[in-house]
């Protein structure tokens, strides 16, 4: 029989001879398959990225408070692109940049008035067509660009084209009226062809002037249906 005292030094070696693991930075598994491993809860890269993630969600929230205001959220927006277009009036320069910025609020200003699904590529037999007639039902319009994300956008890229004016190596020398020309040219056709597309699917890309319906008409309609007829 084996003496207890020589059997605990055994038992201690083979204890030290064990891999510990890491607790405190445990493996995740991202989305590709592949695994990473967690920064620590004390590490600088940890409460960089706390700090980042509370402040996004600072932004975030006060975007959601912004929704309703319509009105406020486009005087601000009226706001900076005055002090942009001064800005570059001032400076005389950065054509390009606001060539750029141009191109980009066009291309925003065809999905705001675009529908989500465009009637071009929907086949009207087996699916609901936009109304045509004052007999169909109504059906309000839905936009391929919501208007939030619509001013959000375009604030945003006057915001970044404001930044870049104060960076020389963005201001390229050009001869600006022929930026200018090129994108009248480019805003008219393309907004003769929205308008030929809107023409041909009869749609309007505005609420004003359609049918509405408050509680007054609907609880009026509701007691006469229930009324019965003499």
């Amino acid at each position: 029989m084996t003496p207890i005292s020589d059997s605990v030094p055994s038992l201690l070696q083979n204890n030290s001879d064990t891999p510990e693991t890491d607790v405190t930075k445990p493996a995740t598994t991202t989305a590709d398959g592949s695994s990473s491993t967690a920064p620590s809860i004390g590490t600088p890269n940890a409460a960089v990225s706390r700090s980042a993630f509370i402040l996004c969600q600072h932004y975030q929230h006060l975007l959601d408070k912004s929704t309703p205001f319509l009105l406020h959220r486009w005087i601000g927006f009226l706001i900076i692109a005055v002090i942009y277009a001064v800005r570059v009036l001032y400076i005389q320069g950065f054509y390009v940049v606001s060539y750029a910025l141009g191109i980009y609020i066009l291309n925003l200003l065809i999905g705001f008035l675009s529908p989500q699904v465009d009637p071009e590529f929907l086949d009207l037999s087996d699916g609901p067509s936009l109304p045509i007639r004052s007999s169909d039902e109504f059906r309000p319009f839905v936009r391929r660009l919501p208007e939030f994300k619509f001013w959000y956008s375009i604030t945003k890229a006057f915001f970044i084209a404001f930044v870049l004016t104060f960076f020389s190596v963005f201001d390229v020398p050009v001869f600006w009226p022929i930026l200018l020309f090129y994108w009248v040219v480019l805003f008219g056709f393309t907004m003769k062809k929205q308008i030929l597309h809107m023409v041909k699917y009869k749609y309007v890309p505005f609420s004003f002037g359609k049918q509405r319906y408050d509680g007054k008409m609907a609880s009026s309609s509701s007691s006469e249906d229930v009324l019965p007829k003499e």
